[in-house]
């Protein structure tokens, strides 16, 4: 591999009004495309999400990875415990994850990269997250993978359903037609839902897959197929939507 495509990652500290934050940031040896805040599953950050991280910075895309779970500890879960996880997660509030969100968009502003260059890409737990952030600022691109609380609103927030319409930053919607956590039903609610948005928005679906079919740390989910489609789309997603320099 080259010298100008080879990346490093690393733990940093960020500010927030509940204090420091642990995040990961990957940052690409050329000159960084745009910034992408990647938010991790209800495991917590994991291995897995730093290595999302490191392929957004493999493309030349400086990417950061806030904490969560600061305010608890900064646990993180085995992906066996899902109960512990899900409790958890049930301890989040939507202006609390707004706030380390946005602490990692301070940290890409401080190395040049402006909000409008900047994406928010979510996993499971995460892809919630990022869809409340698509709604909440105005981003260059936002994108969920299997995010659930499509008619339930979480974190105290509204269903997505709700603000849907309010969406700011352009949006894509990947999902699994076996995911018990966004029903196909309710996906296909949210894309009709999303289009009334004033940006571009899409939904993809995948039919063989389920929940979590992105994470390849779990092989009792890790759909290779429809994993590969979706970070192309991703990819291409953002490539397409947030202005280059």
């Amino acid at each position: 591999m080259s010298s100008d495509t080879v990346t490093t990652s690393e733990t940093v500290v960020l500010t927030t009004a509940d204090g420091p934050t642990p995040a990961v940031i990957a940052e690409p040896r050329r000159t960084a495309r745009g910034g992408v805040l990647v938010v991790h599953e209800a495991f917590g950050l994991t291995d897995h999400i730093t290595d999302v991280c490191r392929r957004f910075a493999d493309l030349g895309w400086r990417a950061v990875a806030p904490d969560l779970y600061h305010r608890v500890g900064s646990p993180v879960f085995d992906y066996g415990d899902a109960p512990a996880a899900l409790a958890v997660h049930g301890w989040l509030a939507g202006d609390d994850l707004l706030d380390d969100l946005d602490s990692g968009l301070m940290v890409l502003a401080e190395s040049g990269t402006a909000v409008d260059r900047c994406a928010v890409v979510g996993f499971c737990m995460g892809g919630s997250i990022a869809f409340h952030a698509a709604v909440r600022r105005p981003l260059g691109a936002a994108v969920t993978f299997y995010g659930g609380g499509i008619e339930d609103g979480r974190f105290g927030e509204p269903s997505q359903l709700e603000v849907a319409a309010r969406l700011q930053s352009p949006w894509l919607g990947l999902y699994g037609d076996l995911d018990p956590a966004a029903p196909v039903e309710q996906v296909e609610h949210l894309r009709a839902a999303a289009a009334r948005a004033d940006v571009d928005t899409e939904i993809v679906r995948y039919p063989g897959a389920g929940h979590a079919f992105h994470n390849d740390a779990r092989p009792d989910s890790y759909d290779p197929q429809a994993a590969r489609d979706a970070w192309a789309r991703t990819v291409a997603w953002l490539e397409s939507h947030v202005p280059a320099t």
